[in-house]
């Protein structure tokens, strides 16, 4: 009973949208924004690889670029479409808040320590936005207009159904 009790929490914090009234509207276009923009550039990093992918890991010392370059694409491509459509949205937030923080160590933290604060500032702009965007994804989950609201709504209404019987 315990057991099923825990995996019945895990689902509910997996799919269970926040109940944040009227807030949809802005959960969903974060989803769009942060879902595009990791889908995007994931599947740049396949399309560019000398310039986004495999060259540029090699270029910023990322170990085993051959490996690490293609592993970041499908992480960013598949959590990116997980967000967009609003699946999983929580656990799908975790690797990309990852994948930005291991950016700007890796990326934005060298300019920083060569050009200063303004110069990092600029060129980590998106990277600060995808890291919040992720962030705010997390914690509050895919809003209502997702399929994790879409699943939690179908929950709740057999729940609804087997206490009636």
């Amino acid at each position: 009973m315990e057991k099923e009790n825990s995996k019945s929490s895990l689902n509910e914090f997996i799919h269970s949208p926040l109940p944040y009234k009227g807030l949809d509207k802005a959960i969903f276009l974060i989803r769009m924004m942060v879902g595009c923009v990791f889908l995007s550039e994931g599947i740049q990093k396949i399309l560019f690889s000398e310039s986004l992918g495999v060259g540029r890991f090699i270029k910023i010392g990322i170990p085993a670029p051959e490996i690490m370059a293609p592993f970041v694409s499908v992480v960013e491509i598949v959590c990116g479409t997980l967000v967009l459509f609003g699946l999983i949205t929580r656990l799908a937030a975790i690797p990309l808040i990852i994948d930005m923080l291991v950016a700007i160590l890796t990326t934005k933290i060298p300019i920083l320590l060569e050009k200063g604060f303004w110069a990092m500032a600029h060129e980590a702009r998106v990277d600060l936005a995808m890291i919040l965007g992720s962030l705010f994804l997390f914690i509050v989950g895919g809003g209502l207009w997702s399929l994790d609201g879409l699943i939690a709504k179908h929950s709740s209404e057999r729940k609804q159904e087997i206490h009636k019987t």
